[in-house]
This record gives structure tokens, sequence and C-alpha cells, in this order.
């Protein structure tokens, strides 16, 4: 079987293949013309955009003053502050991406005490952390 390929500049090269490499390559054509075919209704004129309102968000959700910022801080502290220090690690942990049954293996523990650890840690922080 005979794959046509057109580069970029225009130059087009036949390269002979098995009929099972064929298939592959053609199947990924297929699979990559179906995607673009989609994509093709998902574009967003940057000529349309409004650059207001909610679809970028209101200028008051950028930023937080600095007075903010120190209080959310002390929250913050004061929240880890009331943890056991097993709750701590595994939360630290669990907030880099971790999930639990690796933090299980790295500390040789159960998934369920894990489990259990993060809940009760999550608990002891309000609703907004």
């Amino acid at each position: 079987m005979k794959i046509k390929y057109v580069f970029a500049n225009g130059d087009v090269s036949e390269v002979e293949v098995s009929e099972e490499i064929g298939a592959i390559v053609i199947d990924s054509r297929k699979a990559e013309h179906a995607q673009q075919e989609k994509e093709r209704y998902h574009c967003y004129s940057l000529n349309a955009i409004d650059y207001e309102g909610d679809e970028y968000g209101r200028c008051e959700d950028y930023g937080e003053s600095d007075a903010e910022a120190e209080r959310r801080r002390q929250i913050l502290n004061s929240c880890f502050s009331k943890l056991t220090e097993t709750q701590k690690r595994r939360l630290i942990l669990y907030i880099k991406g971790k999930t639990l049954r690796e933090i299980a293996e790295l500390e040789g523990a159960s998934f369920q005490s894990v489990d259990e650890s993060i809940k009760a840690a999550q608990k002891k922080f309000p609703k907004k952390f």
C-alpha cells in the first residue's frame, strides 16, 4: 500500500508500507480530520469579544487588597494551627495533587485512615477555603 505525504512546502512524497501500517495511518488521518471538523464549530472570534460583563469577570474578581490577603493568611494559619501534625502533612500532600492512595503508600498507612484524616482536617477549615 502506498501512503502519500504532502509537506508544508507543497512537496509530495509516496511511501510504500504494509497493509497493517497503512490501515493505522488511514485511521489516524480519519480521526484527525473528524477532530478538526468538531473544532471548526467551536471557534471563537476575537472580533466579537465585548471585553466586559460576565464573560470576562468583573474588576472586583481580579484581586484583593493587602488587608484582605493578610486576613486570609491569618485565617489559614489559624486553621492549620488546629490540625495535628499528621493532618497537616497529609493535607499538604493532598493539596499538592497526591491521591489518597499515593499518600497512604508514602506513609505506610491504610487508605481509610488517610481519607478520614483529610476529611477531618477539611472540616476544620471555613467553607471558602
